[in-house]
Parts: C-alpha cells; structure tokens; sequence
C-alpha cells in the first residue's frame, strides 16, 4: 500500500506545473502581459505547445525504449523531474513585457516536455505494483490524486499570492503575484515527488549508458516497428487516444486562455474556475475508477467521450460566463476517465517485456499529433480573431477518437 501511495503522490507532485504552468496561471500571464497582445500571445503559445509535442513525439518511444534495454526507469524519471521543476523556477524571471516572450516559451517549452518524458517511466511502473484486477482503480485515483493536487496548489495560490485577500502583498506592475506561484510550484513538485523515489525500489539492473546501449535501443525499436502487426490492437488504440488526447491537451493548454480572452475573466476569476474544475474532474477520475475494473478501459473512455463531446461542445456555444462555468464544470467529470482508462487499458495490454516502450509509445501517442491541434487553434484564432472558432477543432478530435475507438479490443 505504501507503494501504491508514493506512486499516487507523484500525480500530486506533478499537478501543480499542468494547472499553474500550462493551464491557469503562467499561460494566462503569458498571453495577457508578456505577449505583445493577447491574438498573438495565443497562437505563439500554441506554436510553442506544438513544438513541445513534437519533441516528446520523437524522444518517447527512444526514451522507452532506452528504458527497457538498460534499465534505470528512476534515473530518467528523476532526470525529467528536476528539469520540469527547473522550469517552473525559472520562470520567476520572466517579466511582464514582450522582451521575455522568447526566453518565456523556451522555458515552457522545456517545462512541458519534460513533464511528459517524465510520465512515460511514471506510468510504467504502474503494472509492476497493481495487477490487472485492481489497476483501473489505481490509475483513476492517482488521476484524481492529481486532481486534489491541482486543487490545493491553486488555492495557496490564491490564498498567498493573487486577489484580493491574499496573504502576501506584492508588486502587481512587475508581476510579482503571478510570479510567486511559479515558484511555488517548482518547490511543491520537488516535495512530493519525493517518496517514489524513497519507497519504491528500483526492479531492473541499471546499465550504462553507452554506444552500446544506443545501438541495442535503436535495434529493439526497428524490431517493434517490424513486428507492428502482432501490436495491431494496442496501434488501433494508441492512434484513437492520439486524437482524443490532442483534444484534451489542447483543451488544458487553452481553457485559461479561452476564458481570458472570450470572457475578459479576470486571473482571479480564471483561478475560482480553475479550482472549480480540478473538484469536478477529481471527483469523475475517483468514481469512475472502480467502473473501469467492472467493465474495462475501452469501455470507459467511449463514456467519457460521449460526455466530453456533449459539454464541450455547451462550453462553446456558451455566451455568459455562467452558463460557460456550468458546461466547464460538468465536462471536468468526464476529463479523468478519459486519461486515466487510457493509462490502465495500456497498463493491462502491454507486453511484460516492452512495458517501458510501449508507454514511450503512449507518450507518442499523446504528443505525436499534439503539435497539430495548438497550431490549428492558433492559425484559425489568428486568421479569424475568434478564440471560439479556434476551440472548435477540438470537439471534431473527440468524435474522431470516439469512431476509431470502436475498432479497438476490449481489456476486460
């Protein structure tokens, strides 16, 4: 069980950069007060989110790979941990004025890279500790887990930093109140991070990393490649989520940014809704988890897609920031068993010794076509001025990703 927990901590652990950083917070500061305005801030942000999914695009599977021929899966995990939390601390710097646009998405860049290299050794160990009986449970309450971390973390930052009650008082002009959070998530990540990496051993011999190693990685892969089709279901599946998970990074990449520029909602405001939405999506992750262990991954998802689709497309239609609240809120509970389903169907299906590149293929999964739906949200925001028409790309990725979801094999 302490295992199990430390494993869940780090979902904590990394939370607070996905809702700080990458959704709430840095993105909004970024777009509203570094860009040169918020139209160019926007599609800028989303070159930069697509660059980074390309890079993980590429790097993942090798990285998976790399993994499972020499070992060391808490070594790179450590590794792309310490980088992401270098990240957020950088970020400090970052003043509001256009001359920090450049060295600002070269850090997120770095940041949300990083995190998701992270994820793929993170995930891995998932099978390790759980067995197939139990591990849609785990994976839905470590994303849940996740969910309260999000949830804290932007409450100190209320409570701290930003609006009008906050404990500290400081320099708005500089940007010192939205500053200070990036701060705090660095040190938060690095804090509960900790215990997977006290508490769970390490299950594979640890190899240096050489030529050798690198020629024995490239070979494994050419191997997979050549052999795709006895992995043809977990590719039906890998390129079903590729779409739907497009969709709900771009989603979270975007959801701040939406509600600053289409509803003029205040950082204060954008974090009420924020912490809002972790609740709701916290609580869909934890109450769906057990269902999954009833009726499998697959099944999961395509419930949660139906639900994604019908919210996000009220989300869009919405033309008061109440009705936006009630449709964001209602979609949040169908966000985590839509990621965590996919992370147990995975767990359940891959082979025992591939186990690290398969999930370096789920990272491509999520990341190969990532590139993709920010740069079309930024191209159609940019060529119309509409951050509505922009958004719409993504409800067309989640019917997608519902069709081919069908043609994929059950788990249970």
């Amino acid at each position: 069980m302490k295992r199990l927990i430390s494993w869940a901590l780090y979902d904590f652990a990394s939370s607070a950069y996905s809702t700080i950083i990458l959704t709430f917070i840095f993105a909004t500061y970024f777009v509203k007060r570094v860009a040169p305005d918020a139209t160019e801030g926007a599609a800028v942000w989303g070159f930069a989110m697509g660059f980074s999914g390309l890079i993980v695009a590429i790097g993942g599977p090798f990285l998976g790979s790399l993994a499972d021929q020499g070992g060391g899966r808490k070594r790179w995990l450590g590794l792309f941990s310490i980088l992401c939390a270098l990240s957020a601390l950088f970020m400090w710097f970052i003043l509001p004025s256009p001359t920090y646009m450049w060295p600002a998405l070269i850090l997120a860049t770095i940041g949300s890279a990083s995190i998701e290299f992270a994820y793929i050794f993170y995930n891995a160990m998932l099978p390790e500790l759980c067995t197939p009986q139990n591990v849609g449970r785990w994976s839905g309450w470590g994303w849940a887990m996740g969910y309260v971390g999000g949830v804290i973390a932007l409450i100190l930052c209320l409570v701290l930093f930003i609006g009008r009650f906050a404990l500290f008082s400081l320099d708005q002009v500089t940007g010192q109140e939205e500053r200070a959070t990036f701060l705090l998530c660095a040190i938060w990540y690095v804090l509960f991070a900790i215990p997977i990496f006290l508490y769970i051993p390490s299950t594979e011999a640890t190899k240096p990393i050489n030529t050798s190693l690198f020629k024995n990685t490239l070979q494994q892969l050419a191997s997979t490649f050549r052999q795709i089709r006895s992995y043809a279901n977990l590719f039906r599946f890998l390129i079903a989520r590729m779409l739907f998970n497009d969709a709900l990074l771009t989603l979270f990449a975007f959801g701040g940014v939406y509600a600053a520029s289409v509803f003029n909602m205040s950082e204060e405001r954008i974090l009420y809704f924020g912490v809002s939405l972790n609740i709701t999506a916290g609580l869909g992750a934890a109450s769906f988890a057990l269902l999954d262990d009833r009726i499998g991954g697959k099944q999961t998802i395509m419930i949660a897609l139906i639900g994604l689709i019908f919210t996000g497309t009220a989300a869009l239609l919405a033309q008061t920031e109440a009705h936006f609240w009630i449709a964001g809120l209602l979609l949040g509970l169908f966000v985590g068993p839509a990621q965590a389903s996919s992370r147990s169907y995975m767990a359940r299906k891959a082979p025992v010794h591939l186990r690290n590149e398969m999930f370096g293929f789920f990272a491509l999964s999520a990341r190969v076509t990532a590139f993709l739906g920010p740069m079309l949200l930024g191209w159609l925001t940019y060529l119309t001025a509409s951050m509505r028409i922009g958004m719409a790309s993504i409800i067309a990725l989640l019917v997608i990703g519902f069709v081919l979801m069908i043609l994929v094999e059950k788990d249970l």
